[in-house]
């Protein structure tokens, strides 16, 4: 009965997690994919820019993530 009570508090905690990674507005995850470029993590970079374009394709933050998806293609030697 315990295994069973602990299960489910860490699959309740791990589905509000990604619940909340889910629910983070455009401009906070504008600000991790810039992080994680600055960082080199251009893949991680680029599926953020992606998240933020699919989630929110005319807001001002959309624009700019185009724009750093581009600035990405360029680094890794354009279109593959």
């Amino acid at each position: 009965m315990k295994n069973r009570i602990v299960v489910l508090c860490g699959v309740a905690l791990l589905g509000l997690g990604m619940l909340t990674a889910c629910g983070e507005s455009p401009k906070k995850t504008l600000e991790t994919a810039k992080f994680e470029e600055q960082q080199g993590n251009l893949e991680h970079a680029g599926k953020l820019y992606q998240q933020i374009i699919q989630q929110k394709p005319d807001s001002p933050e959309a624009a700019e993530a185009k724009a750093a998806m581009a600035r990405i293609m360029e680094k890794q030697g354009g279109p593959q």
